[in-house]
């Protein structure tokens, strides 16, 4: 996630470093062709590009919004991520009466809500393509290890380990069949929430409308040139570079945009929500705040953030 609103222009620029300077080659071309070896009878009315460029425009500003809308939904369903988090979170502390046998509820209350963190962390990485069993043994037990290893999908394995843990409460007569009912709906939240992660992860852009509009762009590109000479001469080569590069930046904006889950400066800070859900259970279980073992390599990451541009 971007970290900076002030992001240096050099690198704005270098997200498009290569197609400029090949603009600028061929800008420099044009006019050296036109004005040294009497081309100068190749012209294109301006109106030309002119009507190209309002097309691009809307059918940019079409894609934009859909790759918004991708990056918004994956906000939303974290969002929902959070509050089902700290729901399921009130039931275990508020369900659960320590008042008879109270160190082994609150044992497995405690187990519970880190098993709930490890989730949350767990989601993070796998969204991402990245190894979800990675510093999960701050907040699980032995048992709960051995039990994820043998499962691709950790998230559902944990999940599940708490569906187990949410039956021994209800067999032991610890919560009733109101609140087990009631709880099992938080962690069927859940298995919503990622599945519609999940849905966004694996549902390609469509390749072919993202093909149609960059040979577009690139055509309109040409032509500029050639609309421009007769009225700027040599100025045309940096005006040419100037309108080029406001589409081919918006073009790169929609492309990082409609994937959030690439571990790219443009994601769905996951990790940093992971990281706010996991402060707010501790402190909802009164113990000291977890230490930011699972957090290095992500500050890292954001470090480096701040040096992209959408």
């Amino acid at each position: 996630m971007l970290l900076k609103e002030n992001i240096p222009v050099t690198y704005v620029l270098g997200k498009i470093r290569k197609e400029l300077i090949l603009v600028a080659i061929y800008s420099s071309a044009i006019y050296f062709i036109h004005q040294y070896y009497n081309f100068k009878e190749v012209s294109i009315p301006l109106t030309v590009p002119t009507i190209l460029g309002t097309i691009i425009s809307l059918l940019l500003a079409f894609r934009s919004n859909q790759a918004y809308d991708r990056w918004w939904e994956a906000r939303i369903l974290w969002g929902a991520i959070v509050n089902d988090c700290r729901t399921f979170t009130r039931q275990v502390l508020t369900f659960v009466d320590s008042s008879y046998d109270g160190d082994e509820k609150r044992a497995l209350k405690e187990r519970m809500v880190k098993r709930q963190i490890a989730w949350c962390y767990s989601l993070s990485r796998h969204l991402r393509k990245q190894n979800a069993r990675q510093n999960l043994e701050a907040y699980l037990s032995d048992d709960d290890i051995k039990n994820i290893e043998a499962m691709d999908n950790v998230p559902v394995a944990l999940n599940e380990l708490q569906g187990h843990d949410l039956r021994t409460l209800y067999k032991l007569g610890w919560i009733n069949e109101y609140q087990q009912v009631t709880m099992d709906s938080t962690l069927t939240g859940f298995i919503n929430s990622m599945g519609g992660c999940e849905r966004i992860k694996n549902t390609v852009f469509p390749s072919t409308y993202s093909v149609y509009i960059h040979w577009l762009v690139l055509f309109f590109v040409l032509l500029l040139p050639f609309s421009l000479i007769e009225f700027f001469g040599i100025f045309q080569v940096p005006l040419v570079i100037a309108i080029s590069s406001s589409f081919f930046l918006i073009e790169k904006m929609a492309i990082h945009l409609q994937d959030p889950f690439e571990n790219m400066p443009t994601d769905t800070p996951t990790t940093a929500i992971s990281r706010k859900i996991e402060i707010d259970l501790t402190q909802m279980l009164k113990d000291e705040l977890p230490k930011d073992t699972d957090m290095v390599a992500d500050k890292q990451q954001q470090t480096q953030a701040v040096f992209y541009i959408l």
